[in-house]
């Protein structure tokens, strides 16, 4: 069982302390996606999250995680997080994201796995997400976080409708609902210019901070996915 979030406060900020949680924020709703089948493959950018996530939710769970992602001569860090947690790994050569996506396809035609979409983003992982959210003793007037896909940012918007939303886009163009947008400076593999005095992931949580502490008002919150 995963304690609810954390929330700490760090100057006038309040931050949820997600990366205090093996996997981060999206093991608390994996698991309500890996019924049904025996295996469950992701295809994902080699710096990545969603698949430590997947591999210690899957390990959890008793099924197997299959990370799909570009190949390289060694593996990235959270590629290689991912298959310590148990996670079996496919590299793809030529690995641009519409190729890894299209290799996990045919795989699970063949397979019978079942393949999990980019950042999770199902109805029922949103509305698991947001539960989470909900139950917590909080009601915050303004949210950050770092939207990948968007779907975190979806969920908590589900949970707290009357809070403003904002979120830095780190990567391709997100599904961040009703959020304003910033974009990150930093490229997509590239670690955050200027990281939050906490453990953050490098090139997803962190690159919001520089925004947080330029925009943010006093009492808002920032939700931090991952370690």
């Amino acid at each position: 069982m995963i304690a609810p979030p954390l929330v700490e406060k760090c100057g006038g900020l309040f931050v949820v302390r997600d990366d205090l949680v093996p996997g981060g924020t999206k093991v608390r709703a994996l698991p309500a996606l890996l019924t049904g089948a025996r295996e469950f493959v992701y295809a994902s950018p080699v710096a990545g999250y969603a698949q430590v996530a997947l591999a210690i939710a899957a390990a959890e769970a008793g099924v197997r995680a299959t990370v799909f992602c570009a190949e390289r001569r060694e593996l990235h860090p959270r590629t290689a997080a991912a298959l310590c947690a148990g996670a079996r790994i496919v590299q793809v050569p030529v690995g641009y994201l519409n190729v890894v996506r299209a290799r996990a396809r045919e795989y699970c035609a063949v397979s019978g796995a079942r393949l999990l979409p980019f950042g999770f983003d199902t109805p029922l992982f949103l509305d698991t997400l947001a539960a989470v959210a909900y139950r917590m003793p909080i009601e915050p007037r303004e949210v950050w976080t770092v939207a990948g896909s968007g779907t975190l940012t979806r969920a908590l918007q589900k949970a707290w409708p009357r809070a403003a939303f904002y979120a830095v886009r780190i990567g391709a163009l997100p599904n961040a609902g009703l959020a304003r947008l910033y974009v990150a400076p930093e490229g997509f593999e590239q670690p955050a210019r200027r990281p939050p005095p906490f453990p953050s992931c490098s090139n997803y949580d962190a690159k919001a901070w520089q925004f947080v502490l330029a925009h943010a008002k006093p009492g808002a919150l920032f939700w931090n996915v991952a370690a």
